[in-house]
């Protein structure tokens, strides 16, 4: 199965520029940083494809891409 993403050709002569490719932000542990559902926390552990974030009182795994989660 194709996606409308999937579909959408860019010629090289074409005004019009491909939808860029979104950047994954990289954490490390102890960065402090910020959700929009949890607020403020710290990173306490790092896999390939998630972070361990301490929010207090609760641990959260968040997934990549971490869109709602910001370095502080």
């Amino acid at each position: 199965m194709t996606t409308p993403a999937d579909r959408r050709r860019h010629l090289a002569t074409s005004p019009f520029k491909p939808d860029p490719e979104p950047t994954i932000e990289q954490f490390s542990i102890d960065d402090l940083v910020s959700h929009d559902s949890y607020g403020m926390g710290r990173v306490v552990h790092v896999e390939a494809g998630a972070v361990t974030v301490d929010f207090r009182p609760k641990m959260v795994r968040v997934t990549s891409p971490f869109r709602k989660m910001t370095r502080i």
